[in-house]
């Protein structure tokens, strides 16, 4: 699994991060990270489980307002209230969901049937189509959310992220809780569109072959700072100590 060599014309959105920090309580969370996405690239942020990725991927979607710093998307504020109307952004959540309630096409439907922002015939023509863009069959519409194995959830919670056509997608631990050959399909899922659409993938990971196998750069965050940033050649051949024992731990370079 290999990042392409040569994308589309990027249409997605670049983000600045800037002096980012976070506290809970007395607890630094977030101790002044600063760094750019690219519009366009796949930019993974890795690290160990409590080095602050959840906390930093919740002030991306402006769930949390930071202490000090800010975030740009495209060059607006990321807890601008009206960011959402300039921009389409997309979350791909870690336990995909979706609603049981509704079937595969509803669920990846929804948001336009919620909005009415197309008529029935024209939303069932989108739900076919990005369920085709994960290569998912469109019989797979009719069936309920709890009928799915967990790759087949996590592709559908892709293909519903599709439908506004993002220009920014952003992935909370995709590969979490799937064995090794689904976790392969999921990071060559994440490159098709990445490669199709040209939006800008961020995603946020401890898996660290996921990390080598889909991203253009990598961020290494560890207890709450930014300790690397590179391409993966760069991040493999980084000193870091603490990089190199993260990167050690049961981790087989591809």
């Amino acid at each position: 699994m290999n990042a392409p060599a040569s994308k589309p014309s990027a249409t997605g959105l670049p983000v600045a991060i800037r002096d980012l920090r976070k506290s809970f309580g007395e607890q630094p969370v977030l101790k002044g990270v600063s760094f750019d996405i690219r519009a366009g690239e796949v930019f993974v942020l890795m690290g160990p489980s409590g080095s602050g990725k959840s906390v930093f991927l919740r002030h991306l979607i402006g769930l949390e307002t930071p202490d000090g710093g800010e975030i740009r998307i495209g060059g607006e504020l990321a807890t601008s209230e009206d960011i959402g109307s300039k921009f389409h952004l997309a979350i791909v959540f870690q336990s995909g969901g979706l609603l049981n309630s509704l079937t595969v096409a509803e669920n990846v439907g929804l948001y336009l049937t919620e909005h009415r922002l197309k008529p029935r015939e024209e939303i069932d023509r989108v739900v076919t189509e990005k369920l085709a863009l994960v290569k998912l069959d469109p019989g797979v519409g009719a069936q309920f959310p709890n009928e799915l194995s967990g790759g087949m959830r996590k592709r559908v919670a892709i293909a519903r992220a599709l439908v506004g056509d993002p220009q920014l997608v952003l992935f909370d631990e995709p590969t979490s809780e799937l064995d090794p050959l689904v976790a392969l399909t999921i990071g060559r899922e994440i490159l098709n569109l990445n490669e199709r659409t040209g939006a800008t993938c961020v995603v946020v990971t401890h898996d660290r072959d996921l990390a080598f196998g889909i991203a253009d750069r990598i961020g290494f965050l560890n207890a709450g700072e930014l300790v690397v940033l590179g391409t993966p050649a760069e991040i493999r051949a980084s000193p870091h100590p603490l990089l190199q024992q993260f990167l050690a731990a049961d981790f087989h370079p591809q």
